[in-house]
């Protein structure tokens, strides 16, 4: 890899771009706590991507991190890209003007590095479409030595097969300690005048969770329509690895993190202090990636989280400390913790959010604590309406202990409540899907024992997607038909119940079949991705851009059925797209799901 000289594109950008987009706020860089270094002095230059607005993106913790991480590297300069919005992407095709940098203005092209940071399956064409506006070829085998190395990072690193022909190197895992050991490969080797295959082949053979796909080889059986099933995904040379794992951090302790976050100039989903306070989940939802990929479960002290509130609140003035975890409820010390943040922040203004609440035993006894939390609403993920329904995706949650928890929130001043369910479970029923609308009545009406008003309760339905490295990935999805019948069963129950303080919001069934189709995919995916990108698909995730008879014409193209795929179910033996990328063994995974189906059985015979 070449020395890159850097094109600065202020001027251009200044004059030409931002007078003429609906908010400029999005693109012109120069927050408070941005890090800023001269791109031409440096060994390494970093454009780190994320394929969604300025306001998802700043609200993302992960790139927060790296993009800390990267700048305190000698040497090394990190800038951050986010995808243009439909207005500011015309602005910038008519007028030719390449995606830039925020910090710099300099064009993506530039960088030694594009690093995406990777969240969802439908943010997948935004990448394509960045690449593209980067005046970068889509296609890694068509890059040359002058472009820039292009890595990828966060959960779907996991099942990336349907993105392997686009990307040089996918990070699988965690990012904080593997970034950096990537960082240093990839300085020494520049420094040596290596040229970019020879320093993705020895990233490859060095570390375990560096998965470079042009070094594999992807064969399939039989091309038989809408099948997805790989036969072997095979190294083009013998020493390198078959099986890969995930990067982790032992010492989440002392593990890397923003102590000056950037604030905003446009506001931002989330405006608040975010202090990961525990990672992994002790909880094994079946249905859920993130508590089977990120293990084992690491916490950080009270002290140690305290601190690091505290920085951040001094840097920012956010008015709100939220701590994160998949289920902060789990969090060993939360009590001492929520003790210790009142007491620094309470008469300072500063709220707290514990987002990831689990209603158990526990939850009763927090709201005495929390004097200082928002209250106008408490979000549960609920999941399952029956208990039983919740034993077989392993969330043993009570009744009597959801009941309990919520009364005790409604004493302690909570108004409102939001909820979540999701349908498509096995062993559901349709009895199942219409307690849905009867157990958020009966927790609706449970405020009126305390103060005598009803409840008003948000409620969001989402459709199961099977996941890779989850028990349920083997499972096919239901058909869309039966979500459309799910939901009038639950408008019907409303109605019944003249429930107009209940509202409901149900996910776009067709973008979840479209999920569950690409999330368990295989290579062969590239060319249905590539395909609806150039047909106009942009921000899959926004219910304004989504357009699902663009991404059926798409599959219909190369010979498959985007809802057949989505219901495909994969035998035990099968091998699976996702085998090598990391995750549990399979043995364990089976294990829940053959736990899962016994109950489900039960639970059917009993009936």
């Amino acid at each position: 890899m070449n020395k890159r000289e850097v094109t600065i594109l202020a001027e251009q950008v200044e004059r030409e771009f931002l007078p003429f987009v609906r908010r400029p706020g999005r693109y012109i860089g120069g927050e408070i706590n941005q890090i800023k270094k001269d791109l031409n002095q440096c060994r390494l230059t970093v454009a780190l991507c994320f394929p969604d607005i300025y306001e998802v993106a700043m609200s993302y913790t992960g790139l927060a991190i790296i993009y800390d991480i990267l700048n305190t590297i000698e040497g090394v300069a990190a800038e951050r890209v986010f995808a243009p919005w439909i207005d500011a992407e015309e602005v910038l095709r008519r007028k030719k003007i390449p995606l830039f940098s925020l910090e710099s203005r300099a064009a993506v092209k530039s960088f030694d590095i594009v690093g995406f940071s990777l969240t969802s399956e439908l943010c997948y064409s935004n990448v394509l479409n960045m690449l593209d506006l980067a005046h970068l070829n889509i296609r890694s085998a068509a890059r040359d030595e002058n472009d820039p190395l292009i890595i990828v990072g966060g959960g779907m690193a996991n099942c990336c097969e349907p993105m392997a022909e686009f990307i040089d190197l996918f990070l699988l895992g965690e990012g904080e300690e593997a970034v950096v050991e990537l960082i240093q490969l990839i300085k020494r080797k520049k420094k040596a005048g290596a040229t970019k295959k020879e320093i993705l082949f020895c990233a490859a053979r060095k570390f375990d969770w560096a998965y470079v796909p042009a070094l594999y080889k992807f064969e399939v059986d039989s091309p038989i329509r809408n099948t997805q099933c790989a036969i072997r995904t095979q190294p083009v040379f013998p020493d390198l690895p078959r099986q890969f794992k995930n990067a982790v951090v032992e010492d989440f302790e002392n593990a890397a993190a923003p102590l000056r976050p950037i604030v905003p100039f446009t506001q931002a989903v989330h405006e608040r202090v975010s202090v990961e306070i525990m990672r992994g989940c002790p909880g094994r939802c079946r249905f859920c990636q993130a508590s089977f990929c990120r293990r084992p479960v690491r916490c950080r002290g009270v002290e140690k989280v305290v601190s690091l509130a505290k920085a951040c609140y001094h840097a920012t003035g956010f008015d709100t400390v939220s701590l994160l975890s998949l289920s902060t409820a789990d969090y060993p010390k939360l009590e001492e913790l929520v003790a210790a943040l009142q007491e620094y922040f309470q008469d300072k203004y500063v709220g707290l959010s514990l987002p990831s609440l689990r209603v158990d035993r526990q939850l009763k006894l927090l709201p005495k604590l929390l004097t200082s939390v928002r209250k106008s609403g408490l979000t549960i993920a609920v999941e399952a309406a029956s208990e039983k329904l919740r034993q077989i995706i392993n969330k043993p949650l009570k009744d009597e202990d959801l009941f309990a928890g919520v009364e005790a929130a409604y004493r302690a001043g909570w108004q409102k409540l939001k909820l979540y369910f999701m349908v498509g479970l096995p062993g559901e029923t349709t009895e199942d899907v219409k307690r849905i609308a009867g157990l958020s009545y009966q927790l609706a009406k449970l405020r009126k024992e305390i103060d005598g008003k009803t409840a008003q309760i948000n409620i969001t339905i989402s459709w199961l997607v099977p996941k890779p490295h989850t028990p349920f990935g083997w499972l096919g999805q239901k058909p869309k038909a039966y979500f459309e019948n799910a939901k009038q069963l639950i408008l019907e129950e409303k109605r019944k119940l003249r429930a107009k303080f209940l509202q409901f919001k149900f996910h776009d069934i067709n973008r979840s079949v479209l999920e569950s189709a690409i999330a368990r995919g295989d290579r062969r995916l590239c060319n249905v991705i590539e395909e609806a990108w150039q047909d106009g698909t942009r921000f899959d995730l926004w219910d304004e851009c989504f357009n699902y008879e663009i991404w059926q014409k798409a599959f219909e193209k190369f010979g498959m059925d985007v809802e057949v795929l989505a219901q495909r179910q994969f035998g035990p033996d099968e091998i699976l797209p996702w085998d090598h990328l990391g995750g549990p063994e399979k043995k364990y995974l089976l294990g829940h799901l053959d736990e899962a189906i016994k109950k489900a059985k039960r639970k059917t015979t009993a009936k």
